[in-house]
């Protein structure tokens, strides 16, 4: 076969291609040009503003909430009118992003509701999602520095019982739907295909740090490894505070600020887990009860995320790329209403307000290093609040030895 033959089958196969391929009966189909008589933005969403219990009920979130966080993120997700179409307002693209955040319902139920388009409602929750996180995470979810590790180790320390703790931290599984030709990478323990959410938690249960898009197959433990925040912490570059010591026990001498997680996690000098072991008995398991009533901080926030927003409860259709951004929105969101609702108390005196730079400047630049087991350095300082939860930080409430 010559060079003319080709160019001629290439030729046939493309006309044939263009006939298959099928034509647009419409412009703009005549149920969406009914968006603004009969669409569920403009006659139900107006309707429930005069009712904030049901208000609250649709969005999750106040009346007055909504109205402030469109005017936060409202300039970044407007679009310009053009001489084919009429944009969809900031509003109304944000009580898309917020509805499907809240419910989980599928993107072509909600673009049946709103009268727009399911391609359209696939773009405008991605684009909203990613601006939610740009906004606000300078002010909500700021980099801890050195100050903030020192509120969180004050704060659980006064709620928690448990002196130079700077962090709760653990995993989660947000189920997907399995991507094409994914194999298991996305398959975990549990039967489901999952993207891992890894998240350090303070004592008021607000995200300090969040981790999104660790594979499904990974523990907790190997999505730490795999993380930034995993590797600031081997090297020694989240700016942690120096050993200090504990009060009432001064006599123990310095202390390092640690984190607390369960048995997925490695034991380290900045990294408490649980003794091994059904069953431990005397010092050991008086640590193992005070380390994991620390530890469910984490467990309560992930509990009150997927309570608020129920996406979590189903399973996300959309690419892992669009709910790895849902997932940010919704941890920046998270902490936007919880803060809010404590500066309305007067209880918030410990949050940090915004600082330089966004979530991850501090993580960045920190290079791999190999995995070890647990040091002789780890162990002693896991010994050494071991004995002091038995002896000057001992709580009536504890198990006995």
């Amino acid at each position: 076969m010559n060079r003319r033959q080709k160019s001629v089958i290439a030729a046939l196969l493309y006309m044939r291609r263009m006939k298959r391929r099928r034509k647009h009966r419409y412009w703009v189909h005549p149920v969406r040009l009914g968006r603004e008589q009969h669409g569920e933005y403009h006659r139900l969403v107006l309707e429930l503003r005069l009712d904030s219990d049901l208000f609250q009920q649709y969005f999750r979130l106040s009346r007055e909430l909504f109205d402030e966080l469109l005017a936060r993120v409202g300039p970044s997700i407007s679009k310009l009118d053009t001489r084919f179409r009429w944009a969809i307002g900031p509003a109304q693209r944000l009580a898309i992003c917020l509805r499907y955040l809240a419910t989980g319902d599928s993107f072509r139920t909600i673009a049946f509701s709103y009268r727009v388009g399911h391609c359209t409602v696939c773009r405008v929750v991605k684009e909203v999602a990613d601006a939610i996180w740009q906004v606000l995470v300078a002010e909500f979810m700021p980099a801890p520095s050195r100050e903030d590790w020192l509120s969180v180790a004050e704060g659980f320390r006064e709620r928690w019982n448990f002196p130079n703790c700077v962090g709760s931290i653990d995993g989660k599984h947000v189920i997907i739907q399995a991507p094409d030709n994914s194999g298991s990478l996305y398959y975990n323990y549990k039967g489901t295909h999952s993207i891992v959410l890894l998240a350090v938690v303070d004592s008021n249960y607000l995200f300090r740090v969040v981790d999104v898009g660790g594979y499904g197959r990974a523990s907790d433990g190997g999505t730490l490894y795999n993380s930034a925040f995993g590797e600031g912490l081997r090297d020694g570059t989240l700016d942690l505070p120096e050993d200090a010591t504990i009060r009432g026990a001064e006599q123990r001498g310095r202390m390092p600020f640690v984190f607390v997680g369960d048995e997925a996690f490695p034991l380290r000098r900045n990294l408490m887990r649980p003794f091994p072991g059904p069953h431990v008995h005397g010092e050991k398991r008086v640590f193992n009860y005070r380390l994991s009533r620390a530890r469910l901080v984490v467990e309560c926030a992930f509990g009150i995320l997927s309570s608020q927003w129920r996406m979590y409860r189903r399973v996300i259709g959309a690419s892992p790329a669009t709910a790895e951004v849902c997932v940010r929105a919704t941890c920046v969101l998270h902490n936007y209403l919880r803060v809010m609702t404590l500066r309305r108390k007067e209880t918030s005196a410990g949050y940090r307000q915004p600082g330089e730079g966004g979530a991850d400047d501090c993580l960045q630049g920190v290079s791999r290093m190999a995995a070890n087991n647990a040091t002789r350095e780890a162990l002693r300082v896991r010994a050494q609040f071991a004995s002091y939860f038995n002896q000057e930080g001992a709580v009536p409430w504890q198990v006995q030895p």
